[in-house]
């Protein structure tokens, strides 16, 4: 068994013990790389890419991104996947910055809301606009921003309610928010409607596509439907997404992009009333590690859009091969159709969802539960485990059917719809 000290050591642990304690440590910890979890890692099922992602680690491991000078190619990486996101979603190469990932992003645009409100609108105490489905982060933003959020009912499809969130914006309303997917339903709210508001009311309009922003522009490149959301759509003034999801880079690297650099400006802050001398950055973070932002940049050169459109095939032959299974197998059904790679399943009697997810579980398979069902998100390598995965399912419905034994529900592996202290991590 792994000793974790509750102080510090008097003795140093040798080298070779310690990083032997610390695999024998991780031993209940989420394998992601046999294909048995449905979320937090998106596996690209890709041992060159995997190997570049290390090597590119070790090469940037102890180095520092707080002062850009001082790297002069880490900062030509981040610029370059700034500029690289700039072209993927229409906007300016100099109109975003890299963050540390979903949450930091939402962070960004929620302050640069607040900001531009306060002091472009005149708005002193503004509002932001969510659906009921948007993620956590903006109002986690908002407690430590100090301003107000407030959440529309979604309609009976999922998607935000244009309709209601016309009703609701007021005075104060500083920003719109649709979700690209949302997290917990994998459906795509109407950005085009929701922007056309932002435009009447002279506010802001912002698209969390954490999830989808690097999955969607080749979804629809490989022919499925996907409506417009990126800035194309006139009204969208920022928008984040994640690299460390479907552009498979390793946590942390995520983008926020705005409409144009003036937007981008509320973000940063300078101060030089200090002996230390001037201090400068354009995200929260001050000291930020260097292998996220490298490993980002060696992640989509080394895909390339060949590669990112051969992962997404790869993901919706998965995303269709389960959700076929699913709709003829007895027992079970598709609680919401998906429109990109994210599956909410459950037992046709609702009461079976905890017995199903505990029995799956037992089985070594980590399926988020949510209020609804049983959430998956799908990866390149989810492809091969899909038919042991099926059968572990069937499986389970046989154990429920014949036992009817009620059971506990796994502990939960995201953030959706669960208590408030895991909702972070849906990010």
């Amino acid at each position: 068994m792994t000793d974790y000290p509750s102080a510090l050591p008097e003795t140093g642990r040798p080298a070779e013990q310690l990083l032997a304690d610390i695999t024998t440590g991780r031993g209940d910890d989420l394998d992601w790389k046999s294909g048995r979890a449905f979320s937090l890692v998106y596996n690209a099922a890709d041992a060159e890419l995997e190997r570049v992602q290390h090597g590119v680690a070790e090469l940037f491991l102890h180095d520092n991104a707080l002062n850009p000078m001082a790297y002069p190619s880490l900062r030509a990486m981040e610029g370059s996947v700034i500029a690289m996101a700039a072209d993927l979603f229409g906007t300016d190469a100099r109109s975003g910055a890299l963050t540390s990932g979903g949450t930091e992003s939402i962070f960004c645009a929620v302050q640069v809301a607040r900001d531009y409100a306060r002091e472009v609108l005149g708005k002193p105490e503004p509002t932001i606009l969510l659906p009921s489905t948007a993620h956590p982060a903006f109002d986690k933003a908002a407690k430590y921003l100090d301003i107000e959020v407030i959440r529309v009912a979604v309609g009976a499809d999922g998607r935000a309610d244009v309709a209601a969130t016309a009703v609701a914006v007021d005075d104060r309303t500083a920003m719109i928010v649709g979700s690209t997917p949302c997290y917990p339903y994998g459906v795509i709210d109407d950005i085009t409607g929701l922007a056309a508001l932002a435009v009447d009311a002279g506010i802001l309009c912002h698209v969390d596509a954490c999830l989808g922003g690097w999955l969607l522009p080749f979804w629809e490149a490989i022919g499925e439907p996907v409506p417009p959301w990126t800035f194309a759509v006139e009204g969208v003034t920022s928008l984040s997404a994640d690299i460390h999801k479907y552009g498979y880079g390793y946590k942390g690297a995520s983008v926020v992009m705005y409409c144009n650099r003036s937007l981008l400006k509320f973000q940063f802050f300078s101060f030089d009333d200090w002996p230390g001398g001037f201090y400068g950055s354009a995200t929260p973070a001050g000291t930020r590690p260097a292998p996220p932002i490298a490993g980002a940049w060696a992640t989509l050169v080394n895909l390339g859009r060949d590669g990112l459109l051969a992962k997404a095939a790869d993901v919706l032959a998965a995303t269709k091969r389960f959700v076929a299974f699913v709709d003829a197998t007895d027992g079970i059904e598709v609680l919401r159709r998906p429109e990109m790679s994210v599956v909410l399943f459950g037992a046709t009697d609702p009461q079976n969802n905890a017995p199903l997810a505990a029995a799956l579980h037992g089985q070594g398979w980590k399926v988020d539960v949510q209020q609804e069902g049983l959430h998956l998100m799908m990866s390149p390598g989810h492809l091969a485990v899909l038919p042991d995965f099926e059968a572990a399912i069937v499986s389970a419905l046989a154990s429920i059917s014949s036992n009817g034994v009620p059971a506990s529900p796994p502990a939960p592996q995201s953030g959706a719809g669960e208590p408030a202290r895991y909702a972070d991590r849906a990010i």
